[in-house]
């Protein structure tokens, strides 16, 4: 699962960002500023074993992916629910739950949601923002 990244020059530093995941950190040089948003993801997570890779794309896109998709889906459901400033609780409320652990199972990685689900979930979580996942090729 891989989610597009923007590379820009902001004075002295490189700047990296993944919009969708409110992440923005910054190196000296492109490279290191690629490295700094992979940590990000990595610390972020704090999950074992976890990591990600940085997946340049051409000029100043660039892609960031892991084979763990539990781990990404938890963390940018963790994410646009508290972009949006929601509580566990209020976001099973919103997907019409009566636990506040019918949304958190998924937060937490414990269930990993089909695409639909996905879907419905940020939803519930941003309802005035478009996420737009798409498949590509694996390269």
């Amino acid at each position: 699962m891989r989610f597009q990244g923007n590379l820009s020059r902001g004075g002295k530093w490189w700047l990296a960002e993944v919009p969708v995941f409110d992440a923005m950190t910054q190196g000296r040089t492109r490279k290191e500023a690629l490295t700094m948003i992979a940590d990000w993801f990595v610390v972020m997570a704090d999950r074992d074993r976890f990591s990600v890779k940085v997946h340049p794309v051409g000029g100043s896109r660039f892609d960031v992916g892991s084979d763990d998709v539990r781990t990404m889906i938890s963390l940018l459901l963790r994410r646009q629910r508290q972009k949006s400033g929601l509580s566990l609780a209020q976001a099973a409320e919103r997907l019409g739950a009566k636990s506040r652990n019918a949304y958190a199972r998924y937060e937490q990685g414990l269930s990993v949601p089909t695409v639909e689900k996905l879907d419905e979930l940020l939803h519930a979580i941003a309802p005035d923002r478009d996420i737009v996942v798409h498949q590509g090729d694996a390269a």
